[in-house]
């Protein structure tokens, strides 16, 4: 059986899976009691009002899984400090909303903690036997702006259901198969990636469709916050392999967040400001149901993930044709719905 710094792989996830679904009932009970409720209204998916604290559960099984498994270092402790404060100001949000503004500042913020305290970094990249090594300051702004744009992209594609939680998943999985090919089965990555994976299989209990709790602004900042970090992690010193499998595993969300400020940027309107036209939107339009509409959004997710897999086991052209047949899949959707342009079934 596979381990990690001699601890069973299954423990793991076992421990950490039993922890989130105990912190589970607690959480609501929070939410309930602190006020901290999704009430629906014409933007909203659900028709009742739910509790949005499902962070706490997934932040304090992390936490656990970190006790029992991690071990202590500077970068742990960075990341340890930055999660907490985009779990400080998540749970502030989803009692009584913060402007953007101020919370784009904390991301910045948590983001600036792992960079500069943590050294975690994306420092150079070798590719088609080049070696680039980027100055110092750039490395920290592309690092910095690399976490804050995947917290905000979790954000944005927290709409559904199961959705965050489903594509959390197959994106840590994903990070864990591709560290034990490339024969990194022991780095504090793997760590956190397994811990995460069993924390949010837990919560995902209580959150796929029909949900009884929603993560919150809380666990979506977490979430966002610890793929971003695996990544850099896991990364810091990579080959144009290493540094593509972020970027296609999570090719949806990333598509979704882009196509979302053009859409809104179009529109004249703010590109935080929230609307009906993500994809999984489109997807109910239609007439799919909320639970078909999140497994096609976690099948196609498991799709950019075997290209990834494919490409790092070395069979470069399957990758490539079953990337490009994704590419034209999500380009006829943007074509055919209201993702990007108006059409005008949606005037009638």
């Amino acid at each position: 059986m596979f381990e990690v710094n001699g601890i069973n792989v299954l423990y793991i996830l076992l421990v950490t899976f039993l922890t989130s679904l105990i912190f589970i009932p607690i959480s609501k009970k929070i939410a309930k009691h602190i006020g901290a409720m999704d009430i629906p209204n014409e933007r909203k998916i659900h028709e009742k009002p739910m509790p949005r604290l499902g962070g706490i559960a997934i932040y304090a099984s992390f936490l656990v899984g970190f006790m029992f498994f991690g071990n202590n270092s500077s970068q742990m402790l960075s990341v340890l400090i930055g999660s907490f404060l985009l779990m400080l100001m998540g749970i502030i949000d989803d009692i009584n909303p913060v402007p953007a503004r101020y919370q784009f500042l904390v991301h910045i913020i948590a983001a600036c903690i792992v960079v500069f305290y943590g050294k975690i970094y994306l420092a150079d990249v070798s590719f088609f036997g080049l070696d680039i090594t980027f100055p110092l300051i750039v490395s920290y702004i592309v690092s910095i702006l690399f976490i804050v744009s995947l917290i905000s992209a979790i954000n944005l594609v927290d709409g559904l259901d199961g959705m965050s939680a489903g594509i959390g998943i197959i994106y840590f999985i994903t990070i864990s198969i591709v560290a034990y090919i490339l024969e990194r089965f022991g780095g504090l990555e793997i760590t956190l990636a397994l811990v995460m994976i069993g924390s949010l299989l837990g919560f995902l209990v209580f959150n796929f469709p029909p949900a009884s709790i929603f993560m919150g602004q809380c666990g979506s900042n977490f979430l966002g916050f610890m793929v971003a970090v695996t990544s850099l992690i896991g990364f810091k010193t990579t080959t144009f392999t290493s540094v593509i499998i972020p970027i296609v595993v999570l090719a949806l969300p990333i598509f979704d967040t882009a196509f979302s400020i053009f859409r809104r940027l179009l529109k004249g309107q703010g590109i935080t400001e929230p609307d009906k036209e993500h994809f999984h939107h489109q997807l109910l339009k239609m007439k799919f149901s909320p639970r078909t509409s999140v497994i096609i959004i976690y099948l196609i997710n498991i799709a950019f993930a075997a290209v990834t897999i494919f490409y790092v086991l070395g069979d470069d052209k399957f990758a490539i044709v079953i990337y490009l047949l994704l590419i034209i899949l999500l380009l006829f959707i943007v074509l055919k719905t209201d993702i990007l342009f108006e059409h005008n079934h949606s005037k009638k």
